[in-house]
């Protein structure tokens, strides 16, 4: 026993001696460790760093004054005035390092990209390593646990961070955020930011709790909405809301998969922007209560999350798979709903046509849809709005039926109207259905929309080939639009290319087809005497005249097909043409295709359609035109949807 008590002596004296030795040499240690960074920075990326004063204070503290990095022939990058840092010791024993203090004061952030330099270019050198760890063969889920666990650890208990500064200037736009007070005490987190002197406060506040891996934060503005200004001024987005609060409620790694419990809310969230719609589109108020699993090769949000849009509750399943190849999936289903709450939870501005509109009965959305990169072709989309009862009480601000009886047309282009005319027996210009020859209408329907009189105004299989299709070529290629959605983005809405109007089309196709508020064959009537046919040519009365200085009942197959081939690309129809007004040589493919469409769908038999392509004699006005100047060489045969 008393060799034990002088072993321990002797080592407790051992353990003493070295924290003196390493106290003792610890400042010596860090000037050192100093240095070395200070040097390596230097060769790599360019950098002076510099540190007026470094030393210690106390056992775990570190303090740090007048520091500023400087890329070599750039502006300055960052500076700060006093920088403080305290550790617990016990966890270095295990070598894991616990902030118990962290305060920072008058430190400065400046981004710079002016004339193609940029300050901060050495940041992203390590961009194309990044891609490669994305694609090599990782656990994603070991990754984010350990991430997520190294940031919470490190989460200082006491935060104190005054008078710091980001600065953003490009060629453009500049911007600054001053970080008047962060706070973190007793797991309370305070913040307070003011945006480009004093445009703008902002508050982030909310409790911290890293051991026990949970947090609820929210983040407004004093006395006016959060604005971005410039997001606005560098994308065109316009973005404000009055507060976005978010919780997370459990972080569990177990059998190789993390889940992440939590909640996002936001209120009163306002979007501008060219390509989503032509209003400002406001959100009153969305939620989601989220579980996301990360995987070792996959990200997803679980089905049993819950979103919420107004009155309309939604159980969304996205997964994004990374190997051994990319595999998209996205589920959406919505609870059955009252239809007209259902209407109004829809974002103020984005379906201007059916605002004021009253309904009755239910309706659910439902969508399924899964995309295999290696195996495009195959993949699958499923969308249905499912009607419980549903009817329409009374239109919004359009009239879908006014199509119903003779009505004028306006067509537009970039915006301004060009030609008014009557669609209705009335009028010179209109053709009625049956004095339109089958080879048009059959022609027509092959090549747009060959189940048009059979389905409720949307072609899946349609859909699922321009998917496929856009996704290999990287590029939109190819539109799935029925003759009902172009019908009705003739009649109802603008031609300007945003979400909004693509999404509106959708909506506006289901109520028209599945409330049978207009009769398929009227519908195909119309469309054939509204739509473009070449510039300035609108209806197929025009049209005829314009291309073959004939009556649409007077229209040969070959005739037919030819304009049927001009539809998706108006305007250009000169393409089609050599310069002497003969059809081109490629041009044969496509009437053989379609003519032999034709004949197995039983729609022409075949003797019909023996030398219809040497059957096409343009005349007229469309002659002069051809003839005028020589034609350009790009193929119309690319649908623009």
């Amino acid at each position: 026993m008393k060799k034990l008590k002088i072993t321990l002596l002797v080592f407790l004296g051992l353990c003493l001696l070295s924290v003196g030795l390493a106290i003792g040499f610890r400042e010596r240690i860090m000037l050192a460790v100093i240095a070395k960074v200070v040097a390596t920075q230097k060769e790599r990326n360019k950098l002076t760093i510099s540190i007026k004063q470094a030393k210690f204070e106390g056992l775990g503290t570190v303090a740090l004054n007048e520091i500023t990095i400087v890329p070599d022939s750039l502006d300055t990058l960052f500076s700060v005035a006093h920088f403080k840092v305290r550790v617990n010791l016990l966890p270095i024993l295990i070598g894991r390092i616990k902030i118990a203090e962290l305060i920072v004061k008058g430190a400065n952030l400046q981004l710079v990209n002016l004339a193609g330099k940029r300050n901060f270019e050495f940041l992203l050198k390590n961009k194309k390593d990044t891609a490669k760890l994305v694609n090599s063969n990782i656990d994603l889920a070991h990754i984010a646990d350990n991430l997520i666990n190294d940031l919470l650890y490190k989460v200082p208990a006491r935060l104190d961070i005054q008078d710091c500064n980001l600065k953003v200037i490009d060629n453009r736009n500049q911007f600054t955020i001053a970080a008047k007070a962060i706070q973190i005490l007793n797991n309370r987190f305070y913040s307070t930011f003011i945006l480009n002197k004093n445009e703008s406060i902002w508050h982030a506040e909310g409790n911290v709790y890293p051991a026990s891996k949970k947090l609820n934060m929210q983040f407004y503005a004093e006395n006016k909405k959060v604005e971005l200004p410039y997001i606005e001024q560098k994308f065109g987005l316009k973005i404000n809301f009055d507060t976005v609060s978010t919780r997370m409620d459990a972080i569990d790694y177990q059998s190789g998969n993390l889940s992440i419990s939590g909640n996002w809310h936001i209120h009163n969230l306002l979007l501008k922007h060219t390509k989503l719609a032509q209003k400002e589109v406001i959100v009153p108020s969305a939620a989601i209560d989220c579980k996301m699993l990360i995987g070792e090769n996959f990200i997803s949000i679980d089905s049993s999350s819950i979103a919420t849009l107004g009155n309309i509750q939604i159980h969304p399943f996205v997964k994004y798979t990374i190997a051994p190849q990319k595999i998209y999936e996205l589920k959406i289903n919505t609870v059955k709903t009252d239809a007209q709450k259902f209407i109004n939870s829809f974002p103020v501005g984005l379906f201007e046509s059916i605002e004021g509109m009253k309904v009755a009965g239910q309706l659910s959305y439902h969508l399924n849809f899964y995309l295999d990169s290696k195996d495009p072709w195959h993949c699958k989309f499923d969308s249905k709005l499912a009607r419980d009862n549903f009817k329409i009480i009374q239109f919004g601000n359009v009239n879908f039926q006014k199509v119903n009886g003779s009505f004028i047309y306006t067509a537009f282009e970039g915006g301004r109207p060009v030609k008014s005319m009557i669609v209705g027996p009335e009028s010179f210009g209109f053709t009625p259905y049956a004095q339109i020859t089958d080879y048009l209408k059959n022609a027509l329907l092959t090549s747009e929309d060959p189940l048009f009189f059979s389905h409720r105004g949307f072609y899946e299989e349609a859909f699922r080939q321009s998917i496929a299709t856009n996704f290999v070529a990287g590029r939109f290629k190819r539109g799935g639009s029925t003759i009902s959605m172009q019908l009705v983005k003739n009649l109802f809405l603008t031609r300007n290319k945003t979400i909004a109007r693509k999404l509106e089309e959708v909506l506006i196709v289901w109520m028209i087809e599945n409330g049978r508020l207009i009769d398929k064959q009227r519908m195909f009537e119309v469309y054939l005497n509204i739509i473009e046919w070449g510039p300035n040519v609108y209806g197929i009365t025009d049209a005829a005249r314009f291309y073959f200085d004939k009556f649409p009942s007077e229209l040969n197959l070959g005739e037919s097909i030819f304009l049927a081939s001009i539809v998706p690309k108006p305007k250009r129809f000169k393409a089609s043409f050599l310069p002497d007004a003969e059809l081109k040589p490629y041009m044969h493919k496509y009437f053989k295709m379609i003519g032999g469409l034709m004949v197995r769908r039983g729609k022409v038999p075949a003797t019909d359609t023996i030398g219809i392509f040497n059957s096409v004699k343009v005349k007229g006005l469309a002659k002069s035109m051809i003839l005028a100047v020589d034609t350009i060489t790009t193929p119309i045969l690319e649908e623009d949807n």
